[in-house]
């Protein structure tokens, strides 16, 4: 390629690749010698990125994170994903991503060119973003800090609050993130009790790394992250089963899926086992079904029904009530 500044910005575009390019590859891709090679790391590092060099057979060059951010390059795929995924981001349930999203993406969307703007706006004007719902959120800041331990295998702190509202300082070496809808779950291994845990993000504080770096740890039975968080929520949470006063027939008509699990008894009833982290989410669930049910297990369940059922008997007092 005779063009240098041509050159220089393929160059770019490849070192932005996560990797480490030996400068034989780097030539041969942009059809120079190796001593040309050179000459334009050099100016690449004039110009402010931070290129680093490692010697040897193994050797090659990559950029590093520098004290400013450079421009980045992006192909016309990476920059439509981008702006689509920044708008996405600001209905997200991470807490003060919002208005931060929105600015990158005013950012990008002025520099993009017309051909890719043109995209960009055509897929926005065809998709509708539901409002944000109330629930849980999670930390930003507490996100990246823990995202970055879980590279580096560095040990943090915090502060964690169960569903029945017990708190304890934690000491753990995390291992993943996993992303489940509005939740965020955080594999650790638990240093202080020596047992694999998950934590869920929005039930975490005051996160602390302790610059201690530990050797990487697999998940026993070697699942992944995300099977382990499966597990973990099948394992810890409250399991209940209700008479349903339906077919099954109709019942599978009815109840959504996420309710859980349908099996019939007769012509008349079936049985629907479902479960959660906690018990008044549970019960707060059974009274979205949309006929007459049954509790049948757990009897813990029965007060917080019955507690739901004051309060909205309180709501409507003063109400004429229809009679049939």
């Amino acid at each position: 390629m005779r063009d240098p500044s041509g050159r220089l910005l393929q160059l770019l575009s490849l070192l932005q690749t996560p990797k480490e390019w030996p400068g034989t590859e780097l030539a041969d891709r942009l059809g120079v010698t190796t001593r040309t090679i050179r000459r334009d790391i050099d100016r690449l590092r004039e110009l402010g990125y931070p290129v680093h060099a490692t010697q040897g057979n193994i050797g090659g060059y990559r950029l590093t994170a520098g004290t400013a951010m450079p421009p980045l390059l992006l192909d016309d795929e990476e920059a439509v994903a981008i702006a689509i995924g920044l708008r996405t981001a600001a209905t997200a349930a991470i807490a003060g991503t919002e208005e931060t999203s929105l600015r990158a993406l005013a950012k990008l969307e002025q520099v993009l060119p017309q051909r890719l703007r043109r995209r960009v706006a055509s897929l926005s004007r065809a998709t509708v973003i539901l409002p944000p719902t109330q629930g849980p959120t999670t930390d930003a800041e507490a996100l990246a800090a823990l995202a970055a331990a879980c590279v580096i295998h560095e040990r943090v702190r915090f502060a964690y609050t169960t569903a029945y509202g017990q708190t304890s300082r934690r000491l753990v070496e995390p291992h993943r993130l996993v992303a489940s809808g509005r939740l965020w779950y955080l594999v650790a291994f638990d240093a202080e009790r020596s047992a694999w845990r998950s934590f869920r993000l929005d039930r975490l504080t005051d996160v602390q790394r302790t610059g201690v770096h530990v050797p990487a740890r697999e998940l026993p039975g070697g699942v992944d992250a995300l099977t382990w968080v499966k597990q973990a929520i099948a394992a810890g949470s409250i399991r209940a089963t209700v008479l349903l006063h339906a077919p099954i027939e109709r019942a599978a008509e009815q109840v959504p899926a996420w309710q859980g699990e349908l099996e019939p008894v007769d012509e008349h009833t079936c049985r629907l086992r479902t479960h959660s982290d906690a018990p008044h989410y549970l019960a707060y669930r059974l009274t979205l079904l949309p006929m007459d049910y049954t509790l049948l297990d757990p009897p813990l369940l029965a007060e917080h029904l019955a507690s739901i059922a004051e309060r909205a008997g309180n709501a409507i007092r003063g109400f004429p009530r229809k009679t049939s």
